[in-house]
């Protein structure tokens, strides 16, 4: 699917970043980034987002190369979609839903499936308010509708009833997971959670730890069912490690919501072992990003082992840093060829034996939106 991507400065540091991440996400949906129009604005414009100047340029630019769709790097009010639109003839998507699109292609499980139509639909429900108008005086309906009920009532009826019983299906599951976190609990068993960017490195790393052969691939989102394996660790005994869903910038609320479930598998970790591309040239803005949504879930408050992953590709030699306490800050490995696994092992075991005989494991400051970027 032919495509134009859109994005709009207005005057984030992070500009260059996130329109590359846009494309990355573009084709990790399907599509096929042929053109990119940016341009500058100080705030977005009520009807077209870009202004009507901009949405004529889009506009040829569609017609110039037989595009099928326009990609935004922005949220999009429905009545902006429905605008642009009109003016471009294409089908418009905003970033939250191509975030979302992605998910429901990757969505594996039956908990990441549910929580995935459970973020669409409220996503949708947003944009039924004025989206579907000339369905207003249609009356009738076979089967469905009560007396007088408009189509759009309806509609807004049956996704309540749905969001209603995917909400129940998800608190089941919530509790399912308690229980299992709770036999955990009762045996002392460490937790340990990988969280990172997307496409840090988290599930290979997973795999080069646990041999668990979890699906991993140079993609964003890859993976977005939590797995949980145990991990033996010699005198330390065994822990319980878990690849999480990775995070984004502007990770869409609606996702943060319905990945509840699988979020607080981080929230009630005991250990964060926090995974950073470190080839990546915007790694540390990806650190703060990550921490960003740390917070928004209430786990920033968990001890968390920086480790910088694809350090053959960044020129790095396998080490332990230290902070001034003698504290595991930061491990450097490579999942891909294994070199620095055993540090990171031997890290996780000195955690969990010093949990063990009582002793409080330091925070390490890099949680701090002041961590030093030098």
């Amino acid at each position: 699917m032919r495509a134009a991507l859109v994005g709009v400065d207005f005057g984030k540091d992070d500009f260059a970043a996130s329109l590359e991440e846009l494309s990355l996400l573009s084709q990790s949906a399907g599509a096929e980034p042929v053109t990119t129009i940016t341009c500058k604005r100080s705030s977005p414009d009520a009807a077209f987002f870009v202004g009507s100047g901009k949405a004529d340029e889009i506009a040829n630019a569609v017609a110039d190369n037989a595009l099928e769709i326009v990609i935004f790097n922005h949220a999009l009010s429905p009545a902006q979609q429905r605008n642009l639109e009109r003016h471009l003839k294409v089908r418009v998507v905003d970033r939250t839903s191509l975030i979302l699109d992605i998910f429901a292609q990757r969505a594996h499980s039956h908990e990441g499936k549910v929580q995935v139509e459970l973020a669409q639909l409220q996503h949708l429900a947003t944009r039924l308010i004025r989206g579907w108008t000339h369905l207003e005086r249609q009356k009738g309906g076979i089967g469905l509708r009560g007396p007088g009920e408009t189509q759009l009532e309806t509609d807004r009826r049956l996704l309540g009833e749905r969001v209603k019983m995917l909400k129940q299906k998800l608190e089941k599951l919530h509790k399912q997971r308690e229980t299992q976190r709770r036999s955990r609990g009762r045996s002392n068993t460490l937790s340990v959670s990988l969280v990172g960017y997307t496409n840090a490195g988290k599930s290979s790393l997973f795999n080069a730890m646990t041999k668990a052969g979890a699906y991993a691939a140079d993609q964003l989102f890859a993976t977005l069912d939590t797995t949980s394996r145990r991990l033996y660790l010699g005198d330390a005994g065994n822990v319980v490690i878990s690849d999480t869903v990775g995070f984004i910038r502007e990770l869409p609320h609606q996702l943060v919501a319905a990945f509840r479930a699988t979020l607080e598998e981080t929230i009630h970790a005991d250990l964060l072992l926090h995974v950073v591309d470190a080839s990546s040239p915007v790694r540390f803005d990806q650190i703060q990003q990550v921490n960003h949504v740390l917070k928004e879930i209430g786990a920033d408050h968990i001890p968390q082992i920086l480790v910088w992953n694809k350090i053959d590709l960044a020129g790095l030699e396998p080490s332990v840093e230290l902070d001034e306490y003698d504290k595991i800050q930061r491990v450097f490995l490579s999942a891909r060829t294994g070199a620095g696994i055993s540090l990171l092992r031997e890290s996780i075991a000195e955690f969990a034996l010093a949990k063990m005989s009582g002793i409080a494991p330091a925070i390490p400051e890099v949680i701090d939106a002041r961590f030093d970027l030098q």
